[in-house]
């Protein structure tokens, strides 16, 4: 009986441990489909509670956003053979009134990317250059086009068309994966991110984790106050309205008139439509809603429409179809991270004037490919923070002359009570209708084709020397000569402060910033 005992109990101990480690080996096998399911970000859905199949392995990088940047460095880094997770909060066509003309200089950059088959379907329209208006008289600025490839133009769109385009290039490649989620936090360990904590649309909060998160969500970011100073300035706000059934005074032109108080921007965005961007100073603007705007447009700026044009904006307005937005300008002053960059509008931004902001962002893509392509293991976060630290430095030729412009212009092209501002504006628009280098060496600086920053301030204190010669020249007086002088001191104060803010030692003399020669060897 006791024998009996002992073997019974010996053969319900084996069973409870059976039964145990069953129980243990699904609780674990559970987990186990968790943690691959948060990981990889599959977005196959679970069934049965059984693990989601890796349609490729764990990200090499992370993108925070699918804009303009994001779309076209997940198609960059994706046809180099980095596994990329983008995350995008919103994947529907997007509808904005900035990043509708890219200039000549950021589609050699789509050229040299691989993209620029983007423009094609979308009714992307050629421009050939800008128009200037003011009082009454206009000139026709070209762009320097001469000796570069037939299909290098501007070119104008749809700013949604174009994003959507380049978003569907990136599904077809097939290391790429593009979700929509919202990220609401950088994962940080001891200084170094890891990855991104987002919400999918369904709900689900999910953490995801590569060697590398690159930030560009755009001009509202909420995660590059840990990435770098953010110093947003807004001068103006944009009203934004479109044109129908019209014809530009120059077809396939950028207009540009020089309006009181601010400047007012034409171009045509498809076979059909012309944008109208009309620049309020400050940050606040009329009301849309009690009818303040539309009474602006039509008694304030109305009147300074080229008058082929003035029917097409008259009824714009009375339908109300207005948007508005805020212009910001803020400096790259990056807090260098590993395991993390920032790039696009969330690092740097500028008026959005001169159309450069997509040239810089491409361009940007450029050199960040170009540094990321000889490495093949990005896992050593300090090592690969250290040789990024160069892309700040490569960057800023380029970046820092279609800032710099953008920001000086703004404030000439505005009108003034100055007397000495308003001798600057009138200065500017006669240089350039000069023609020859006069008009071709700024536009070069503007279209992103000419990244020499000396360049810039050479023909900007040009324009100063100009308008004192004007004051000074046939007789002088010693009004005029103060005038000059008030004049000078003008245009220095424009332009010096935003030549600081950008970095003197890069913008003007990159190469002896020690990060311009990290090399993947020494990283």
């Amino acid at each position: 009986m006791s024998n009996q005992f002992n073997v019974g109990g010996v053969i319900a101990s084996l069973l409870c441990f059976v039964l145990f480690c069953v129980l243990k080996y699904k609780k674990n096998k559970k987990n186990e489909c968790l943690l691959q399911n948060q990981i990889t970000e599959s977005t196959k859905p679970i069934q049965d509670g059984e693990c989601q199949e890796e349609r490729a392995r764990n990200p090499d990088i992370i993108i925070v956003g699918a804009g303009v940047a994001g779309s076209a460095l997940a198609c960059t880094l994706g046809k180099d053979g980095r596994q990329v997770l983008v995350i995008e909060r919103d994947l529907a066509e997007p509808d904005r009134i900035v990043g509708e003309l890219l200039q000549p200089g950021g589609y050699m950059k789509l050229l040299e990317l691989g993209l620029e088959d983007c423009v094609n379907g979308i009714d992307a329209q050629e421009v050939f250059g800008y128009a200037l208006f003011k009082d009454g008289k206009s000139t026709k600025l070209s762009y320097p086009l001469k000796d570069l490839h037939p299909d290098v133009t501007g070119k104008s769109f749809h700013n949604g068309r174009f994003i959507q385009r380049m978003r569907e290039k990136a599904r077809t490649i097939s290391n790429v994966r593009l979700e929509q989620g919202t990220v609401t936090s950088l994962v940080e360990r001891k200084g170094t991110v890891k990855g991104v904590q987002y919400k999918t649309k369904g709900g689900q909060d999910i953490t995801a984790y590569a060697p590398l998160t690159i930030v560009c969500d755009g001009c509202f970011s909420n995660l590059r106050r840990s990435l770098c100073n953010p110093r947003v300035e807004v001068p103006s706000c944009f009203v934004a309205l479109i044109l129908k059934d019209c014809e530009l005074p120059y077809p396939n032109h950028g207009h540009v008139l020089l309006a009181n108080p601010s400047p007012i921007l034409l171009y045509r965005i498809s076979s059909t439509e012309i944008r109208c961007l009309v620049d309020v100073p400050g940050k606040r603007i009329p009301s849309m809603l009690n009818g303040d705007m539309a009474n602006h447009l039509k008694t304030l700026v109305a009147p300074q429409i080229p008058p082929e044009l003035y029917d097409a904006f008259i009824t714009a307005v009375n339908e109300g179809n207005m948007k508005a937005m805020a212009n910001r300008s803020m400096p790259a002053a990056p807090y260098p991270t590993p395991g993390a960059l920032l790039i696009g509008d969330s690092f740097n931004m500028r008026h959005p004037l001169t159309g450069g902001g997509m040239t810089v962002a491409l361009s940007d893509i450029v050199v960040l490919r170009d540094l990321l392509r000889p490495l093949a293991d990005l896992n050593d976060a300090s090592a690969l923070c250290r040789y990024l630290e160069s892309f700040y430095t490569i960057r800023k030729p380029l970046a820092s002359t279609i800032n710099t412009l953008a920001g000086a212009l703004y404030k000439v092209f505005c009108a003034s009570p100055d007397q000495a501002r308003t001798e600057m504006r009138s200065a500017c628009f006669d240089y350039l209708s000069l023609g020859g280098v006069c008009s071709s060496g700024p536009v070069a600086l503007l279209s992103g084709l000419n990244p020499r920053p000396l360049s810039l301030v050479f023909h900007f204190f040009s324009v100063a020397v100009y308008g004192v010669g004007r004051l000074l020249l046939p007789f002088p007086s010693l009004e005029r000569a103060w005038l000059g002088v008030r004049l000078i001191m003008d245009a220095t104060s424009i332009i010096f402060p935003i030549i600081k803010a950008e970095g003197v030692r890069q913008m003007f003399a990159p190469a002896v910033c020690p990060a311009y020669y990290s090399s993947p060897l020494t990283a």
